[in-house]
């Protein structure tokens, strides 16, 4: 598989990210061994939380929220999706599919060992994260869900996916960080939209963001649909601690929440709530309170 590497020069300056590089090879079960960047942070002898974004981020997009689960006693543990960051970035967009990326976490997940943690997911960091746990539910003790949902193509996608899916085909640069900004109810300064540029040097950088849209399924024959089916009937189980903890302003995924509060079991008794001023990126807008309502959870749930 041919893949590119950003150089660690283009992350040199990053404002509020101090956080020490690590790296380990994964692999997707075809044959395709990539390097995958993480954020883990102390104490390593607790209990893990699993912190995934989604399109078109990386780990920076929790620099707000890392400190403030470490000071809790947390291990943190944010890994850079395979084509996002300062993970490896195939250069085909043929070779980024729905499966692979969750082989790839999975293969992340099994190297590290990682077991009793919390899941925090957002975006893509629940398409995948949510699959994950439903297919290993025994390295699980809870999950927060932020903005996410998990597709199976049975349902019409909204106006706003189709919208954002169709822009994301036909622009000729990719927009990284303006997009993002746009996304979020604050203004992101030019130091932070640059940070979210700072690991696509140039377009051919960007095949995975480009393609992740194409690989949400809309239909039901989509190639990942039945899958999803699958870890919805597990998720219909699941008696652990299931918290959501949507932003009022985005529309891109608003009433997802509701849905798996309706089916999911262990979503019953939860203190769910909508953080107010945020937007699709609610951990740029409202990191901080996000944190809180992560430590919050976790403490009420041992």
């Amino acid at each position: 598989m041919d893949f590119l590497r950003t150089e660690d020069s283009c992350f040199a300056h990053l404002p509020d990210y101090p956080f020490a590089a690590h790296y380990l090879n994964v692999d997707d079960n075809e044959g395709g061994e990539l390097r995958v960047h993480y954020v883990d942070e102390v104490p390593v002898d607790a209990a893990p939380i699993l912190l995934l974004h989604g399109e078109p981020t990386w780990s920076f997009l929790y620099r707000k929220m890392i400190p403030i689960l470490v000071k809790a006693g947390h291990r943190v543990i944010v890994p850079d999706l395979i084509g996002f960051g300062r993970s490896d970035k195939p250069t085909k967009r043929s070779d980024y599919t729905y499966q692979r990326h969750v082989d790839w976490i999975t293969s992340f997940m099994l190297h590290l060992n990682l077991n009793d943690m919390t899941l925090v997911c957002q975006d893509w960091g629940g398409l995948i994260g949510l699959r994950l746990a439903a297919e290993h539910s025994e390295r699980f003790a809870r999950i927060v869900a932020a903005n996410t949902m998990l597709p199976t193509g049975d349902h019409q996608p909204g106006e706003a996916f189709l919208k954002w899916r169709q822009f994301s085909q036909d622009v000729d640069i990719f927009p990284t960080g303006s997009l993002i900004n746009r996304a979020c109810v604050s203004t992101l300064t030019d130091e932070i939209i640059a940070a979210y540029d700072s690991p696509f040097p140039d377009e051919r950088y960007k095949e995975g963001a480009r393609q992740f849209p194409l690989l949400v399924p809309i239909t039901p024959d989509d190639p990942a649909a039945a899958k999803n089916r699958a870890a919805w009937k597990a998720l219909a189980k699941w008696n652990k601690p299931f918290l959501t903890a949507f932003s009022d302003s985005d529309p891109i995924t608003k009433g997802g929440d509701a849905l798996m509060q309706k089916f999911i079991p262990g979503t019953q008794g939860q203190k769910h709530t909508t953080i107010v001023s945020g937007g699709h990126f609610l951990q740029e807008d409202k990191g901080e309170v996000l944190a809180e309502v992560v430590v919050q959870f976790i403490a009420d749930n041992q």
